[in-house]
């Protein structure tokens, strides 16, 4: 990052696009994308590129690349799955020499800037130096700008930004699966620094990034271990210390009470946090989190803290998620409550089993029955001391993945907020005397 100091213009309410300004700062103007420094452009995207190269180049028809045309080896064909992971080198699609010539005009090179059009219609991917040569299938464009005026790196950005993704979406054909092609995207304009502050802007974000990515790798880490020490801890294979004795296989029945939910009326529900959550089913509890929507004064049945909820009906029977307070919960859901074993020992231990719990659910509509839940057998440590231990060596672990995780999602809040300032000019990474 350049070590010029960096400097901060708030531009006010008039600032960023679409408001009615009140008043543009100096060294601002207004623009038909909104308040940007005086120095920057708003382009269209065909007037970036640079000789004879088409700067935004479809792929070619469906019909020149079929089944047929791959080869085991040769020429790479790039797509969609590339951008969606990120990476250049994913996937096994290749074309002989003589195809690819023929298609050359569609080739990828290095800098170029890939862009998914269908279903994930914005998603960008840039393509390395050293990437294998090859061409872009039907489904994605290919943007070739000039180097010397565009920042491919910067580019990503500003173009996977909140801002102009929801240009994007008003623009892209197809409803919810959007879709885009080259010839609304070539009359697209962005808002455009010069080189010199592109390349402060990318190196900040990408910093972030770098932090993110060595996060991400951290929490898989420690979700690996987790899942290595639940294998071993919760089978008997490994014994904390202190303890000792056999283990003894258990059913569900000698020891839980199983409450089944119930329907609650939609007149006697509400979105506005009045009364008792009410949990309908695993739409509730995405990515392991219970998420409080819909309340009722009213309530059924009510869970406990503590309680297991399991899914009994649908396509989602067998999820599991922990009560972390008193819910109403629906007839899509069942609650397992323990008398002496500890709870949260039983559901890792059901995490563990949750392929049986699964493979239980059978029918055209996928459902299961308080038998199917309570005739499922665990193995158990006797002595209730063994089974808290457990438990405690597995919440610590989740606490530490949870506090990395807390930190990943702030990471991302703040570049979230870095974007909205730095791709919209209203904080400078250069001075503006020295931009160019």
């Amino acid at each position: 990052m350049s070590s010029e100091a960096m400097q901060v213009r708030d531009a006010g309410p008039g600032f960023g696009a679409g408001g009615d300004a009140q008043e543009v700062p100096a060294g601002y103007k207004r623009t038909e994308l909104g308040v940007v420094p005086d120095e920057w452009e708003t382009c269209q995207l065909s007037s970036l590129g640079s000789g004879s190269i088409l700067p935004i180049k479809a792929g070619p028809f469906g019909s020149s690349l079929t089944k047929a045309t791959y080869v085991p080896d040769g020429y790479k064909v790039y797509g969609q799955e590339q951008v969606i992971r990120g990476d250049h080198l994913y996937g096994d699609y290749y074309i002989t020499r003589k195809k690819y010539l023929e298609l050359e005009s569609c080739a990828v090179r290095a800098g170029d800037i890939l862009i998914s059009l269908v279903g994930t219609a914005g998603k960008l991917l840039v393509v390395p130096d050293g990437a294998p040569p090859g061409i872009i299938n039907p489904r994605l464009i290919r943007f070739s700008f000039d180097r010397s005026r565009v920042n491919a790196r910067f580019f990503q950005f500003l173009f996977e930004s909140e801002q102009v993704q929801d240009r994007l979406a008003r623009q892209a054909q197809g409803g919810t699966m959007g879709v885009l092609n080259a010839g609304n995207l070539r009359p697209f304009r962005v808002q455009m620094p010069r080189p010199r502050e592109q390349r402060a802007i990318a190196e900040a974000l990408s910093d972030v990034d770098g932090l993110l990515g060595a996060l991400e790798v951290l929490i898989a880490k420690k979700r690996a271990i987790k899942q290595a020490a639940m294998q071993q801890l919760l089978t008997g294979k490994t014994r904390l210390p202190g303890f000792s004795g056999e283990w003894e296989t258990k059913r569900l029945s000698e020891d839980v009470t199983l409450l089944s939910g119930h329907h609650v009326m939609a007149r006697d529900c509400n979105s506005r946090g009045v009364g008792i959550p009410y949990l309908t089913g695993p739409a509730d509890f995405p990515c392991r989190r219970i998420q409080q929507t819909k309340f009722t004064v009213r309530p059924t049945t009510l869970c406990r803290q503590g309680d297991i909820l399991v899914t009994v009906k649908g396509s989602g029977s067998g999820t599991l998620i922990e009560a972390d307070r008193e819910y109403c919960i629906s007839r899509q859901l069942m609650a397992i409550r323990t008398s002496f074993w500890n709870s949260r020992f039983l559901f890792c231990c059901l995490l563990q089993n949750a392929s049986s719990i699964v493979a239980a659910s059978t029918g055209l509509i996928p459902g299961l029955s308080r038998g199917d839940i309570l005739e499922q057998e665990l193995p158990i440590p006797p002595d209730p001391s063994e089974q808290d231990a457990i438990a405690t060596v597995i919440s610590d672990m989740d606490s530490e993945i949870a506090a990395l995780e807390a930190r990943r999602d702030k990471t991302r809040a703040i570049k979230q907020g870095m974007m909205q300032q730095l791709l919209t000019g209203r904080v400078r990474l250069v001075k503006p005397e020295a931009a160019a």
